[in-house]
């Protein structure tokens, strides 16, 4: 059992978690990191990672992967030097990575028998041959090329809520305090995980929508500030905003948060954000010196054991028609007719019509304004109060709605914001709002370059300045 030692100013009596990161999963930074030069600053950030791992006397390395999930509970490598050939289902043409890893046999044993007794599903897995997921081979490939350091591998179980994965980590942390280990917490996962479903040229890589680079971006300045509960906390928000609802992208960061003491005064560090195929990838260094940043605002209720499924993220039930008072008529499920495109990250339709419906190789979208899904509020403010009565507003802020709405649908299509062909706008106040709206026009879609046709009406259904029709390609 160690001693009370300390690693960054910080006392860590009987061990403790000395280091954190955040990498990604994807195998390009191991095989072709010199195609792109985001995938080679990824690979710099990497090194840099195991730089600090190496300088930390860490003697654990801890991977929760996002690419090996699981169905019966979780699952911990037990193999204590498993030892294959990894080829990645998507990325093949990059080549393979042989690994032959260290894992820390017993304390995979040791933390499945702590899970077992605060009530999770749990088991080892020992079985020559068994494929380690990429985003674990990738990860030790990079950080621990030399195998120094003894690891263990935890999947992340494509059912669990927050309570359970809080608790899947409190008995982690715990162990690693019980057995004075000095542990580097390492979550293998990307922020946004919307990526290109055709091939793409390497030069050609970007992030894959705007919306998502917004929210990867509120994600990295809360970490690079070491506010690791709050990116906890901001998955309600983010989960009813984009594209598709699922929980992956913030399970590993519920992780990490409980592992860390959902503690919201790390030091944090963004060693580099880039894309790879479109998904937004980045190397995060969270070490556990306080920053003075801010308490914690841990708001979950504080479980030690798990006793069943808990709705952790707000959910807003939805019937065939909702009454929405300040915003106008009554809301209606979009109609689902053959050919129609669907999607819950954008506003309800106000009428019996879909979102957009696709004929051979074209979109046609509904009329789209700046009303934001599950809410209904409007971005900027509505023009007129319930009365009739004016109210200020900023058509920028609409404008801007409108055209994320826009890029929501598309992508559920299968299509994205550069490959809109063909608008049509509509003002309610063309003296007023033109400027505003021009502007954010040039900012947006005027990069694209589709044709457009500005028109001005006297009133939309709901008390909106601006709406656009839209034709795309797919």
């Amino acid at each position: 059992m160690a001693g009370l030692q300390t690693q960054g100013g910080m006392k860590l009596s009987n061990g403790g978690i000395v280091e954190s990161f955040v990498v990604p999963v994807h195998p390009h930074t191991a095989l072709a990191p010199d195609a792109n030069e985001g995938w080679s600053r990824l690979r710099q950030a990497y090194d840099e990672a195991a730089k600090i791992i190496s300088e930390s006397d860490a003697d654990l390395l801890i991977i929760y992967s996002t690419t090996w999930p699981s169905i019966i509970g979780h699952q911990l490598i037990s193999d204590p030097n498993p030892e294959w050939v990894m080829v990645d289902h998507d990325f093949h043409d990059l080549g393979s990575i042989h690994y032959s890893f260290n894992i820390d046999a017993e304390f995979a044993e040791l933390w499945n028998q702590e899970n077992k007794s605060r009530g999770l599903q749990s088991r080892c897995v020992n079985y020559h041959g068994f494929p380690i997921d990429v985003g674990s081979v990738v990860a030790l490939t990079l950080l621990n090329p030399d195998n120094k350091i003894p690891s263990v591998i935890v999947s992340s179980n494509v059912y669990a809520d927050r309570s359970e994965t809080t608790v899947l980590a409190k008995a982690c942390r715990d162990l690693v305090n019980k057995t004075g280990r000095k542990a580097v917490a390492i979550t293998a996962m990307s922020l946004s995980n919307r990526m290109f479903t055709e091939h793409i040229e390497a030069k050609d890589d970007r992030i894959h929508s705007l919306k998502d680079d917004e929210w990867n971006q509120k994600i990295l300045e809360f970490l690079g500030e070491g506010r690791l509960e709050d990116v906890g906390q901001l998955s309600r928000t983010i989960q009813q905003q984009i594209r598709v609802q699922k929980v992956v992208n913030f399970k590993p960061m519920w992780w990490l948060s409980a592992i860390n003491g959902n503690r919201n005064d790390l030091t944090g560090k963004i060693l580099a954000y880039e894309a790879i195929h479109g998904a937004g990838c980045a190397v995060v260094n969270l070490n556990p010196t306080p920053s003075g940043f801010g308490d914690k605002e841990y708001d979950e209720d504080d479980v030690e054991v798990y006793t069943g499924e808990r709705g952790v993220l707000d959910t807003v039930t939805k019937p065939k028609t909702l009454e929405q008072p300040n915003t106008g008529p009554a809301l209606w499920e979009p109609t689902d007719a053959d050919g129609s495109v669907n999607t819950d990250s954008a506003p309800k339709p106000v009428g019996a019509y879909p979102h957009a419906r696709k004929v051979g190789d074209l979109l046609y979208l509904s009329g789209v304004g700046p009303r934001q899904p599950g809410t209904n509020e409007i971005p900027g403010g509505p023009i007129h109060d319930e009365d009739g009565k004016p109210l200020d507003y900023d058509i920028k802020a609409q404008t801007h709605a409108v055209v994320n709405n826009i890029a929501r649908i598309l992508e559920e299509a299968g299509s994205s914001i550069d490959k809109v062909l063909d608008v049509t706008s509509f003002l309610v106040d063309m003296k007023r709002d033109f400027q505003g709206y021009n502007e954010v026009w040039a900012e947006t879609l005027g990069k694209v370059g589709p044709t457009r046709t500005t028109l001005a009406i006297r009133a939309l259904p709901t008390p909106i300045a601006v709406e656009m029709k839209v034709i795309a390609s797919i």
